[in-house]
């Protein structure tokens, strides 16, 4: 996976900065002195300020309400809307169903042309196309993945910044001209990136581990291809891609931000057009189910990295509610997770143990990931096993499940909370065909379910004797594990991964 200076819309982090940047700004108010000047603020505060946490009194923070407005261009771009009007701003994120699953019989090939996108077009070289967008105020972004390529633009949206910033974010996405010297320096990039892999065991395991799982799917090679794949990729195969993957039918469309419709219109109009002609590329077809099993790479260090996965589920899944909230359970928060609690807070076998469904166009990866100290490394694994297998039987309690659901609403208002993070979830939306209501569709469903609607869907999909298993860390003899206690003997040993 390829992120070359495209902020990453971590929905849930960008949100506990805008919260706590704004109470912040309440706290360091200065105190009224008396009635009158209460009286005064009180009638000049909106009514959607918050003063103090109590005035919550234990319910959810409101959620922004979100009039997604939809259309398609004259080329075939799908478009998503929202007005914005608080910042004088606005972010256009452009998805593309480009990205590693596209590439063939070609690894890297999705990735160097989005990698390649800023570095020319016509009159500009990398530099000159970077100082353009500094000096109008303007940041571009781009980004390579397995299902998708994305292109992102903010800008203020006054005509005489949001104009020529727009004429160079089209020439850039629609019309690079691919130079050779970029494409050897970023070819070398690539490569010494491959040579530090190699003393990497986190990386060397979560590569084995989607070759093991998806076999010969387009998922299972890395996203930024290999040492073998890279040298050969040629500048026809670049321009070639790029005229299939970045055309104008394949595209979303998400724009956010202080615009009226038709200027959001106009917009994607100038984007769209600037782009090659031609339709939607389809997507891979369904992976086949993987052999369980476990396979070992011995790799000299004090630990040993353990990832356990299976398929998951793809994006349009109508079990995703009840699975997310059923993954928080198992592992998918921090502390207080069934994992959390039995591998690191009682057992003091790691410093990190999280769980996670990555739903995808076709069924994406269900993954289990930690790292413990090598000579506990397999005590470790058969207890991430057992707690698997136990929780499957059993299912959440009524009081996990109202934790969880509890949780889901007090953070899911933040999912929304910034233009950034609102344009991230317009362009899956649109990318993954969800509806316009899916967010709110998402919220009512998890609210809604059972234990039971829980352990079945969670049932339905998982299966603990059919993982495949990745352990990446030196052979040594085995020690025992420590017995459970509410303060473990010896501290945790590793890094976990994310």
């Amino acid at each position: 996976m390829s992120d070359r200076s495209a902020p990453r819309y971590t929905l849930f982090g960008l949100g506990i900065i805008t919260l706590v940047v704004a109470l912040a700004l309440v706290l360091a108010r200065p105190a009224q002195s008396d009635n009158a000047a209460k009286a005064q603020d009180t009638a000049a505060r909106p009514a959607n300020t918050l003063q103090s946490l109590a005035e919550l009194d234990g319910k959810a923070p409101s959620r922004r309400q979100l009039n997604i407005q939809s259309w398609s261009t004259a080329e075939g771009a799908r478009v998503l809307f929202v007005e914005a009007r608080e910042l004088p701003m606005f972010d256009l994120r452009l998805t593309f169903a480009a990205g590693s699953s596209q590439d063939g019989d070609v690894p890297g090939l999705a990735t160097l042309t989005n990698a390649m996108l800023n570095e020319g077009v016509a009159g500009k070289d990398v530099t000159a196309i970077a100082q353009g967008f500094e000096g109008l105020g303007a940041d571009f972004g781009n980004g390579s993945y397995r299902d998708m390529a994305v292109a992102t633009l903010r800008s203020l949206s006054t005509p005489d910044k949001r104009e020529p910033a727009l004429k160079l974010f089209a020439e850039v996405v629609g019309k690079p001209t691919f130079p050779d010297d970029a494409l050897k320096r970023i070819k070398n990039q690539l490569l010494a990136g491959f040579e530090y892999e190699k003393q990497n065991p986190g990386k060397i395991a979560g590569k084995a581990l989607f070759n093991q799982l998806y076999g010969n799917h387009p998922y299972a090679h890395p996203s930024d291809g290999s040492a073998e794949s890279i040298p050969g990729i040629s500048l026809a195969q670049l321009r070639a891609f790029h005229a299939k993957a970045y055309a104008a039918g394949n595209a979303v469309i998400a724009l956010v931000g202080d615009l009226s419709r038709a200027e959001a219109e106009a917009i994607a109009a100038q984007v769209s057009s600037a782009l090659p002609k031609g339709p939607a590329l389809a997507k891979p077809a369904q992976p086949a189910e993987p052999k369980p099993g476990l396979t070992h790479i011995d790799f000299p260090s004090k630990q040993t990295h353990l990832m356990l996965a299976q398929l998951g589920i793809d994006r349009q899944d109508p079990d995703w509610p009840a699975l997310s909230l059923g993954n928080q359970i198992l592992g998918g928060g921090a502390f207080g997770t069934r994992l959390m609690s039995e591998v690191r807070e009682k057992r003091g076998l790691t410093y990190g143990v999280y769980s996670a469904f990555s739903p995808m166009q076709v069924r994406g990866p269900f993954m289990i990931n930690l790292q413990t100290r090598a000579e506990l490394s397999e005590g470790t694994l058969k207890l991430v096993q057992d707690i698997l297998a136990d929780y499957l039987k059993t299912g959440p309690t009524q009081q996990e499940l109202d934790d969880a659901k509890r949780e889901l609403a007090g953070s899911f208002p933040l999912s929304n909370a910034s233009n950034s993070s609102i344009v991230g979830q317009l362009g899956a939306i649109g990318f993954y065909n969800l509806p316009l209501t899916w967010l709110e569709d998402f919220m009512q469903q998890s609210q809604a379910l059972t234990v039971e609607q829980v352990k079945a869907a969670m049932n339905k999909h998982l299966a603990a004797d059919k993982l495949v298993i990745v352990t990446v860390g030196p052979t040594v003899a085995q020690k025992p594990l420590p017995p459970p206690t509410d303060k473990p003997a010896e501290q945790p040993l590793g890094i976990p991964e994310h």
